[in-house]
């Protein structure tokens, strides 16, 4: 190679590495660049959900603020708003629960004033949990016009066996319970609660009653199970003997 030609490709050579140190350079400085606003923006985005969980919280918007908590902890784990999140959330969670479980309770009782053979009665009814399936068995209060207060099983197509006075073995609450019932003299598929008055107070205060029945068809016996807490004595409407 002519000698001339070396201190040229030096030079050229040279530049091209200062060109890419350069480049290099810049790409980095982009970088970091892009890296501290994905910081700040991830830590304004922080400050903005927590602001709306802190607000959510306050106005008891409990549903919506555990979504919200449970998107800050899994998005931002370790940060400071999780740990915030964190202190608080399994209260409000727990708090959500409750109401939903209340919710669900309640919705399985169902409330009716109608007229009734020559008057007019209200009821509070329920349907057995268990057994599942189409012959779940209703436990009635009834408050009729004419006849007074009631408490009773009425089964879907089959009766019980109760021959004249029974004993009902039951658990409120898991305590044994013996309550007393009859069968109706009209014949239909029910056991009348003897002592109405202390049946409804032991419904009133119970989460769950199970009573043992003995089905008159094929003397199947049955353990009914009742979830009964979310009775409300207020939507059981009392009537006076002159309403119609």
């Amino acid at each position: 190679m002519n000698v001339i030609c070396r201190p040229l490709i030096v030079v050229l050579v040279a530049a091209a590495l200062a060109a890419g140190c350069s480049q290099q350079d810049d790409e980095q400085a982009a970088a970091k660049q892009q890296a501290a606003a994905d910081a700040a923006q991830q830590k304004a985005d922080q400050a903005r959900k927590l602001d709306n969980y802190r607000q959510l919280a306050k106005q008891g918007n409990d549903e919506m603020t555990v979504l919200q908590g449970e998107d800050i902890v899994q998005r931002y784990p370790g940060t400071d708003a999780a740990k915030e999140v964190q202190q608080s959330l399994p209260a409000v969670e727990q708090r959500l629960k409750d109401t939903k479980e209340k919710a669900r309770l309640q919705a399985l009782w169902y409330y009716q004033v109608a007229p009734m053979q020559g008057g007019t009665q209200s009821t509070a009814t329920i349907y057995s949990t268990l057994p599942a399936g189409n012959d779940r068995v209703r436990l009635v209060l009834r408050r009729h016009t004419e006849w007074g207060q009631n408490a009773f099983l009425y089964g879907n197509g089959h009766g019980f066996v109760c021959k004249g006075n029974c004993t009902i073995n039951a658990k409120v609450d898991g305590k044994p319970v013996g309550i007393k019932g009859f069968a109706p003299t009209t014949g239909e598929p029910a056991i009348m609660i003897r002592d109405d008055k202390a049946f409804i107070a032991l419904v009133e205060k119970a989460k769950r009653i199970t009573l043992d029945v003995t089905t008159k068809d094929d003397e199947k016996h049955e353990t009914l199970v009742y979830e009964v807490g979310g009775f409300d004595p207020s939507k059981w409407q009392p009537l006076s003997k002159g309403k119609k």
